[in-house]
């Protein structure tokens, strides 16, 4: 029962945080994520993610208009004075990305055992990572869909345009739970709207139940993918306590489990076992998976995730 609870959306009673934490504070959230990712962007982020997603060359190309959130190294000083404004150097090696945000608003998002949600998790991940992809001069798009709308923000240069990307995402309502819960992407859709070539990252609970989006193979030739994950402590191992109730909207009602049962814990780890192994067969490379836990800090994981990927040397 209790796997079939989390998998699903399961809310605890007791224990489960309200899904629109994030929403309902957006624009200071953004605030509060930017200065974290710009102290982090000074020190040892930069690096990782251009060795991870774009590489840079060295090689001179041109001069261009300075726009905000450039790297101030790159300022071609003698221009700036002759013009009047600002210019910086531009190298060949360097591209301009379009990174393509795919935010699946499952209400199978919507469980948290203490503390935040996956929803929650998620929404801050997508945001650290839509502010470091503005940092980086990359162009920033996000297709959204939960089980009652969907919407494509196409990719966005520019400060403005990113921020105005990861609030519109972050003010989002969350899917209710009383409602319809299917939710999928519009695959077909996008392989007609994202530019060869693009970074595509995918928000999703990643479900056992899941099937493989048709076509997955070769959109992973065009494309490179990235899965992004937000795991709760329950999803590794359930708390050895005795009865409790939770809310299992698949069947509308209260539900009374007990997680001391050893039916219960043997049964939720195969349902771990083959959640996982979906993830996995999405994603075979270690470096295409980003999992965040919702107990850990969202930018340190991040950190390590661009360190980890960087060092392995997958493709830019």
């Amino acid at each position: 029962m209790i796997s079939s609870v989390i998998g699903s959306v399961p809310h605890s009673t007791a224990s489960a945080t309200a899904p629109a934490s994030l929403p309902s504070a957006s624009p200071a959230v953004l605030r509060r994520l930017e200065w974290r990712v710009r102290h982090a962007v000074n020190t040892s982020l930069t690096g990782d993610y251009r060795s991870s997603f774009r590489g840079r060359g060295m090689e001179f190309d041109q001069v261009v208009k300075y726009q905000w959130g450039d790297d101030l190294r790159d300022i071609d000083w003698n221009v700036t004075a002759r013009l009047g404004e600002p210019y910086r150097k531009k190298f060949v090696e360097e591209r301009e990305l379009a990174l393509i945000f795919l935010f699946e608003d499952s209400p199978a998002l919507q469980f948290g055992s203490a503390g935040r949600t996956r929803r929650d998790t998620l929404l801050e991940m997508a945001a650290l990572l839509m502010l470091v992809g503005s940092i980086n001069r990359d162009r920033v798009g996000l297709l959204y869909s939960s089980p009652v709308t969907s919407w494509y923000q196409k990719p966005l240069p520019g400060h403005k345009g990113v921020m105005r990307t990861a609030s519109r995402l972050l003010s989002q309502e969350p899917p209710p739970l009383d409602g319809p819960s299917e939710c999928k992407l519009p695959w077909q859709f996008l392989r007609t709207i994202a530019p060869k070539g693009s970074i595509l990252l995918w928000f999703g609970p990643f479900t056992a139940t899941d099937e493989q989006p048709t076509g997955w193979k070769g959109l992973q030739q065009r494309y490179q993918t990235v899965g992004v994950r937000a795991d709760d402590p329950w999803d590794r191992k359930l708390p050895e306590r005795a009865n409790f109730t939770a809310y299992d909207p698949l069947q509308g009602r209260l539900v009374s489990i007990n997680t001391s049962s050893p039916a219960e814990q043997a049964a939720h780890a195969r349902w771990r076992d083959r959640r996982d192994a979906y993830f996995d067969d999405l994603f075979p490379q270690l470096d295409d998976r980003l999992q965040v836990n919702n107990s850990d800090d969202s930018l340190d994981t991040l950190v390590r995730y661009f360190h980890r990927h960087s060092h392995h040397g997958i493709r830019a």
